[in-house]
């Protein structure tokens, strides 16, 4: 028999607030997370500007125990604080209950941020005698100068598998242990997956979600080179729009989200409250390029059709989508087209929206933020709304809720996910049934 998994805990630590309901508040109000880039000095980039974490520091999450992941890279600091407030939300003390090896976990980590300034210089190093002039790389001068100037510590940091080894020590969680990098497509893979363990007994508890940064430099050049970045720096809180007319790229951001899986007798028994049930799961691929969605949206479609099979739905009992909507040309446009072939035959779509327009993308960890949003609409019976939104575009023609938030009944929800690669991930999530 499959066993049902469901929701009993939720964190996050993103550009609008480190905290659910602070976070969940701006969201509604319509607020940007966007601003000028401090991390770096951005200056120079053709995009200056981004949703980045402020006022983070990882001990006033984890209290004494943050001295035990010094040094670790900036995305598993973020994994960890928003696993602290999921796994405390969940009704958790520090250890796990019962059987540790039945608690397992499963994310869609990015990889850490380069340690800039001593990786240029060696490659600038392994280019240049010892007069300084330009010779064909040698790979010895390049090593010694490397050695010189890595840290160990900091470059094993960077492996996107980290962040699991971490919140295991942390959680004490010894069962299956997952991490997925399907780009922007790959926290919504991983909790998808986490789900499908539980169900089929090879854990009682998952702790699954995402966390990235890509705010450094590499990170910015490659998004500028590949022109999927917006240029609005003198108009940075509406750079992200989402589905309107005149979009012209998405706006990078960091930051992670977790949630705790439960199969239901499991929560059941420690009397816990439960959030949402995980009802549905799609995953497909284009099989057409790496950096373009297939042009009449076929993964998207079949994506979304899986979760609402697996489900046992139809399209006609989803109220509302939460869309992977980056504000870029070709995303926004091919999403529409995926979600109107989905719902021909069941009349109008329900309302889409996308919450990118006040988070920034988050890359990885974008999935998991994006279900916890569809969690608390259900629970509140808000619609976080597409901000932004002003010239209408004729590729784009549903409902995207724009501009404020809107008082609806929420009883089942799908958050799309789509990555480079041509990665196509949907999660269906519903209210809580007895």
């Amino acid at each position: 028999m499959t066993r049902r998994v469901v929701i009993t805990g939720m964190g996050w630590v993103t550009p609008l607030g480190h905290d659910i309901e602070t976070a969940w508040q701006r969201i509604l109000a319509g607020e940007s997370g966007a601003d000028k880039i401090t991390l770096f000095d951005a200056s120079t980039f053709p995009t200056t500007f981004g949703c980045q974490l402020k006022d983070f520091a990882l001990a006033n999450f984890l209290g004494p125990d943050a001295e035990d992941h010094a040094g670790c890279s900036r995305n598993t600091e973020f994994a960890l604080a928003a696993g602290d407030i999921a796994w405390r939300h969940a009704g958790f003390d520090k250890n796990p209950p019962g059987d540790p090896t039945q608690v397992g976990l499963y994310l869609g980590g990015g990889e850490g941020p380069v340690d800039f300034e001593p990786y240029t210089a060696a490659a600038v190093n392994g280019c240049r005698n010892d007069d300084g002039e330009l010779i064909t790389f040698d790979a010895k001068r390049w090593a010694n100068s490397a050695l010189k100037g890595l840290d160990p510590s900091y470059e094993a940091e960077q492996d996107p598998n980290l962040a699991i080894g971490h919140l295991a020590v942390h959680f004490n969680a010894q069962g299956p242990s997952f991490n997925t990098l399907t780009a922007c497509a790959a926290s919504t893979q991983a909790i998808g997956e986490a789900a499908h363990l539980i169900r089929h007994g090879d854990a009682d508890i998952m702790i699954s979600g995402g966390a990235h940064s890509m705010l450094h430099p590499l990170g910015l050049t490659g998004f500028d080179k590949l022109t999927a970045l917006s240029t609005r720096n003198d108009d940075i809180s509406t750079a992200s729009r989402p589905f309107d007319r005149t979009r012209d790229g998405f706006v990078l951001g960091e930051g992670a989200g977790i949630v705790i899986l439960e199969e239901l007798e499991h929560a059941r028994k420690r009397g816990a409250a439960i959030l949402a049930e995980m009802i549905g799961f799609g995953s497909t691929v284009d099989a057409f390029r790496i950096t373009d969605a297939h042009d009449q949206g076929r993964g998207a479609i079949a994506a979304m059709r899986m979760a609402l099979a697996t489900a046992s739905l139809t399209p006609g009992d989803v109220d509302y989508i939460s869309a992977h909507g980056t504000s870029t040309e070709e995303n926004d446009k091919i999403e529409t087209l995926a979600i109107r072939e989905l719902f021909g035959g069941f009349g109008v779509a329900p309302p889409v929206s996308s919450v990118k327009s006040m988070l920034g993308h988050l890359i990885a960890a974008a999935g998991a933020v994006e279900l916890i949003t569809c969690v608390l609409a259900i629970r509140d019976g808000m619609i976080p709304p597409t901000v932004n939104y002003e010239h209408q575009d004729p590729n784009c023609d549903l409902d995207y809720v724009p501009n404020e938030a809107r008082s609806a009944k929420v009883r089942v929800a799908l958050s799309n996910s789509f990555g480079f690669g041509g990665q196509n991930n949907t999660l269906a999530v519903g209210a809580f049934d007895d």
